[in-house]
């Protein structure tokens, strides 16, 4: 990872969308988890159901590394990090 030789300034504007990506991560992510957590509690009391719930459950993590990635490379963008 190569980091921006001089100090790297941003606008207002730059500094509210980068928040917003953030904000729009952590509820990606928690929302994520949430399913998870739901469907295990599902399992729980409906065993029947297991095969559904876990196609659910295995979707998620994808779901967060993908959120996670597209934050990361916006962040590196705006801060000038190179990889």
């Amino acid at each position: 990872m190569e980091l921006p030789t001089e100090p790297v300034t941003l606008t207002v504007e730059q500094i509210a969308e980068l928040n917003q990506q953030l904000a729009n991560l952590r509820h990606d992510v928690t929302n994520k988890l949430s399913l998870i957590l739901a469907a295990v509690d599902v399992t729980q009391y409906k065993p029947h159901m297991t095969d559904r719930m876990m196609a659910t459950v295995a979707e998620q993590p994808h779901k967060i590394i993908e959120a996670v990635a597209a934050f990361s490379l916006e962040f590196e963008k705006t801060f000038g990090i190179k990889r």
